[in-house]
C-alpha cells in the first residue's frame, strides 16, 4: 500500500470523464457527504473517513440526460497508511431506475497507489458516488479520470498482454463461435474481474481472517476486560447433552469451554445412555481434571429433551447456556455474554450471532442477526446459538418439554421470552459460536432432520395458543414458517390511496389488478387525480368515477406526496388505510387479507408487502436504515425467490421502515403520529413515518406473502433536475438531523452487514468498530463497550 506524501496543491480534486471515444474530457465535481473531513486540499487533497458509508457524490453537466452505457476505463490515485487493504467502489444510479449493478467493486491501489479498472455500465447513468472503502483512517485522492472505450479497446484490456492474451483471445474466439459475441465477452470480463479485484471480498473466510480473528494482543486485552468484572460475575452453567458423540467433536467442544477467558462457569455434561462406552470415559476424563465439569450418565434413553433437563437439574449457576456436543464456543464466548448480563442485570436472555464451521474447521456462513424480533422467533428459530438463559426462568418454564426433540430449543426460547419486555432480550451483534456441519446435522441443510422442522411448527402453534389464541401457523421448507393472523368479524373496511398524474397505461393496470384480483371483504380505491392532463387520463378517471367500490378525488395543488395522502386519508372513514402507488399491479389475490390480518394487530405499526420489478427481481423486501446514505430497499435486484440473509427474505418480520408504495395502517395510528411529514414532499417520508410509529412503540412488519408488482418511479420519473436533485438532499438532511445515530444502526440489521450493499454483503470494516473489533462489543468510533444491544 502506498503511504501517504507530504505535499501539498492548490487545487480541490476533481474527476475527469471522457463520455464519447475519443472525445475530450468534462470535469466532473466530487462532493463530499458528511462521514468525511477535509484536512488538506490539493491535487491530491488529504481527507479524513469517519464511517464506513463515506463517499463522494459524482457531479457535472456528463449525467444531465445520462452518461451512455459502455465501456470505460477508470485510473486515478488513492493513497491511505492504515493497514490491510481497502474495497473502493463505485456506485451508479441508473437512467429512469434501470436495474443494473447497484455496486462496481474497484481493486486495492498499487504499491504506488495508482487504481485502474475496466467497468461496464449497463444502462445510461443518472449519477454516481465513489467510496474509497477504507473505514475510519486518513486517505489521499486525486487525477482520476474516466475515458469511454470501444468494445474492441475494452477487449484488449480484459485480455492483457503477452504469451497468456494470446491463449486468452484464442479461447474468446473460440467460445464466441459456440455461443455468441457477447456471451464470450461476459465470461472474459468476469476472468478480467477475478483477476484484478482482490480475493475475498464477498468471502467469509477471508472476511473472518480480516475481521474476526483474536490475535495475542487482542486475547491479552479480553483477560483485562475478564478481570475487571469483579467477583460478582455470575457463574453460566453451561448444559451439554451427549449422545454417540464422535471422540474428536466431543474434545473439541470441551476444550472450547476450558479455553474461555471468562473463568465463571461450569460444564454440566450429560451422556444419554450411549451404546459407546467411549462417549462416557471422554467426558469423565474431562469432570475429573477440572472440578468446573459435571458429568452423569442416564441409565436409559431419553432423547435430547430429557437429556437436557437432566443437565439442567445440576445447573448451579445464576444462567445457563445451551451448546451442542459437536459445536464450539469461540474464547470470547462467556465473556461477552457475562459482560452483557452485568451491563443489564433485569436481562432474562442473551443470544449472539453464529457460523459454521466443518470439519476441518473452516468458517463458513454465517448469520449475523437483528435485535429482539418476536416476529422472526415465529418464522424461525434465529436466536438459536449462542443462547443463555437466566436459570430461574427456565426451571419456571418448566425446562424443556418432550415431544418437540430437534427443536427444544426452539420451544424453549419462546416460552421463555413470553413473558419477557422487549428489553430484557438482549443481542450481541458478534459469532461467539461455531455450529459445526457434518453429514445429518442441520447445520449442514435444514431437511437433514425433517422431524426437527415438524417439531418447530408445534412449537410456534403451541405458543401462539398461548398468546394469540386465532393464529394458526403453517410449517414451510427449511425450518422456516407462516403465521396467518386472524382477522376481526366483520374485516375492517380498508380504503386505499392511489395518489395519479396523467398516465393513465399505468393507472389502469393498477386499477383492474386491484378490483379484478383482490379477494377481500370490504376494500374501496381512493383515486387521488393531482392535475392530471392527459386526455386519455382525464377519460379513465372520469369513467371510474362510476365504478362500485371507487372513489376519484381532485387534489389540485403542487405534488406533495405527504400532503397528498394526508389530504386524502381525512376523507376516508375506513379503519384501516393503505397507500398505494399507481405503478402496483397485483400479482395474487390474498395480498390484501395477508396486510390488513398484521395490520390490525395492537402492536403492529406499519406493514409492508413483497414488491417485484417486472422482470421478477425483488424491489422491496424491506427498508434498511443507514444503506446508501438515509435508506434502501433490501435485497433489491435480487432474483424472485432469493432467500436473504438467514432465510429472511423467505418469512415475515419485523423492520425499522416500508415503503410506502404499498403500505397499510391503521387508521388511528395514521392520526396518532399525525399522518406524513409533509416538509417531505417525496423521498424518505415512508421511512420517517415508520420510524415515528416505531418511537410510538410499534412494531412495523413486512410479509414476502403479500406479493405486487412495483413499476417504480415511472409515473415521476428520476431525480435529473436541478431542482429535483436541491429537494431530494434538502430531505436527505432532513432525515441526517431528525434521526442521525439511528440511521447507521438500524435495529433489524446487523452491524457486520455494509451499510453500501442491497444484499446484506459483508461490512469491511464493520461497524462495531474496524481496529477493535475482536474485542468486547467496541463502538463505531473504536472505543470498547461491553454492552450488547437490546431489543
Amino acid at each position: 500500500m502506498a503511504s501517504i506524501s507530504s505535499g501539498v496543491a492548490s487545487s480541490c480534486p476533481d474527476w475527469c470523464i471522457v463520455p464519447a471515444i475519443g472525445g475530450r474530457g468534462v470535469p466532473v465535481a466530487m462532493l463530499p457527504d458528511r462521514d468525511l473531513r477535509l484536512m488538506q486540499s490539493g491535487a491530491m487533497s488529504l481527507w479524513r473517513s469517519v464511517g464506513e458509508n463515506a463517499g463522494f457524490s459524482l457531479q457535472g453537466p456528463v449525467f444531465e440526460g445520462g452518461l451512455a452505457a459502455g465501456w470505460y476505463e477508470l485510473e486515478g490515485s488513492l493513497e491511505h497508511d492504515g493497514k490491510g487493504s481497502m474495497s473502493p467502489c463505485l456506485y451508479p444510479s441508473y437512467v429512469q431506475g434501470a436495474d443494473g449493478d447497484a455496486q462496481l467493486p474497484l481493486p486495492d491501489p498499487s504499491s504506488e497507489g495508482r487504481i485502474r479498472m475496466l467497468l461496464l455500465f449497463k444502462y445510461d447513468v443518472a449519477a454516481l458516488r465513489f467510496h474509497p472503502g477504507i473505514g475510519s483512517d486518513v486517505f489521499r485522492i486525486g487525477g482520476f479520470r474516466m475515458r469511454r472505450l470501444s468494445r474492441v479497446r475494452a477487449l484488449r484490456m480484459m485480455l492483457g498482454g503477452g504469451q497468456p492474451a494470446l491463449r486468452s483471445a484464442l479461447g474468446f474466439l473460440a467460445r464466441a463461435a459456440r455461443e455468441g459475441v457477447s456471451r464470450a465477452t461476459d465470461v472474459t470480463y468476469r476472468d478480467y474481474q477475478r483477476r484484478v479485484l482482490p480475493p475475498g471480498l464477498d468471502d467469509y473466510a477471508s472476511w473472518a481472517v480480516r475481521f474476526d480473528t483474536l490475535g495475542v494482543a487482542e486475547m491479552t486485552r479480553l483477560r483485562e476486560h475478564a478481570a475487571l468484572l469483579g467477583a460478582d460475575a455470575p457463574v453460566i452453567s453451561i448444559l451439554v447433552p451427549l449422545y454417540q458423540t464422535e471422540e474428536n467433536w466431543l474434545r473439541r467442544c470441551v476444550e472450547s469451554v476450558l479455553a474461555q477467558i471468562y473463568p465463571h462457569w461450569e460444564l454440566c455434561l450429560v451422556d444419554d445412555a450411549s451404546p459407546d462406552a467411549r462417549v462416557a470415559e471422554v467426558a469423565r476424563e474431562y469432570a475429573l481434571a477440572d472440578d468446573r465439569i459435571r458429568f452423569t450418565r442416564r441409565s436409559a434413553n431419553g432423547h435430547i429433551s430429557e437429556a437436557s433437563n437432566s443437565a439442567l437439574e445440576m445447573a448451579r449457576g445464576a444462567y445457563v447456556a445451551l451448546l451442542d456436543h459437536d459445536d464450539e464456543l469461540r474464547p470470547h464466548a462467556l465473556l461477552e455474554v457475562a459482560a452483557a448480563l452485568m451491563a443489564s442485570p433485569d436481562a432474562g436472555l442473551v443470544y449472539s450471532d453464529e457460523d459454521k464451521i466443518d470439519e476441518a474447521g473452516r468458517r463458513f456462513d454465517p448469520y449475523f442477526k437483528p435485535d429482539w424480533d418476536p416476529e422472526l422467533l415465529r418464522s424461525q428459530n434465529y436466536a438459536c446459538h449462542f443462547t443463555t438463559i437466566r436459570t430461574t426462568l427456565v426451571r419456571g418454564v418448566g425446562g424443556f418439554r418432550k415431544g418437540f426433540e430437534g427443536s427444544q430449543d426452539h420451544d424453549l426460547i419462546l416460552r421463555c421470552t413470553e413473558g419477557l419486555r422487549p428489553d430484557q432480550v438482549l443481542h450481541i451483534p458478534k459469532v461467539l459460536y461455531h455450529w459445526r456441519a457434518i453429514p445429518g446435522s442441520t447445520a449442514l441443510t435444514r431437511d437433514a432432520k425433517d422431524y426437527a422442522s415438524s417439531a418447530g411448527a408445534r412449537a410456534v402453534s403451541e405458543h401462539l395458543e398461548r398468546c394469540h389464541p386465532r393464529a394458526r401457523v403453517e410449517e414451510l421448507s427449511h425450518g422456516h414458517y407462516r403465521v396467518r393472523w386472524p382477522l376481526p368479524e366483520p374485516a375492517p373496511k380498508v380504503s386505499l390511496v392511489i395518489p395519479t398524474r396523467d398516465k393513465p397505461e399505468l393507472l389502469r393496470v393498477c386499477v383492474e389488478s386491484l378490483l379484478e384480483r383482490t379477494e377481500y371483504p370490504d376494500f374501496e380505491l381512493v383515486v387521488v387525480d393531482n392535475q392530471s392532463s392527459d386526455p386519455g387520463a382525464v377519460d379513465y378517471l372520469r369513467r371510474l368515477q362510476d365504478r362500485p367500490g371507487v372513489r376519484v378525488l381532485r387534489y389540485d395543488a403542487p405534488f406533495n406526496y405527504s400532503a397528498l395522502n394526508n389530504w386524502a386519508v381525512r376523507q376516508c372513514d375506513a379503519d384501516v388505510i393503505g397507500l398505494v402507488n399507481n405503478d402496483i399491479e397485483v400479482i395474487g389475490p390474498d395480498w390484501l387479507r395477508e396486510m390488513a390480518s398484521q395490520a390490525v394487530r395492537s402492536e403492529v405499526g406499519a406493514v409492508g408487502a413483497m414488491l417485484y420489478y417486472p422482470n421478477d427481481t425483488i424491489q422491496h423486501a424491506g427498508v434498511v436504515l443507514g444503506v446508501h446514505g438515509v435508506a434502501a430497499h433490501a435485497y433489491g435486484g435480487m432474483p424472485r425467490g432469493y432467500p436473504g440473509h438467514g432465510g429472511r427474505a423467505r418469512v415475515a418480520q419485523s423492520v425499522s421502515a416500508v415503503t410506502g408504495a404499498c403500505l397499510l395502517v391503521r387508521r388511528e395510528l395514521y392520526d396518532q403520529v399525525g399522518g406524513l411529514d409533509e416538509r417531505l414532499a417525496v423521498a424518505f417520508n415512508d421511512v420517517d413515518f415508520c420510524l415515528r410509529l416505531r418511537d410510538a412503540g410499534y412494531r412495523n412488519i413486512w410479509t414476502p406473502f403479500a406479493e405486487l408488482y412495483h413499476h417504480e418511479s415511472a409515473s415521476r420519473g428520476s431525480e435529473d433536475t436541478e431542482a429535483k436533485k436541491k429537494r431530494f438532499m434538502g430531505e436527505v438532511e432532513f432525515m441526517m438531523q431528525r434521526w442521525g445515530p439511528l440511521l447507521t444502526t438500524d435495529p433489524a440489521y446487523n452491524p457486520n452487514l455494509s451499510l453500501r450493499s442491497l444484499s446484506c454483503a459483508l461490512a469491511t470494516p464493520p461497524r462495531i468498530g474496524f481496529k477493535d473489533a475482536r474485542t468486547p462489543s467496541a463502538t463505531r468510533d473504536g472505543e470498547t463497550s461491553l454492552r450488547p444491544s437490546a431489543g
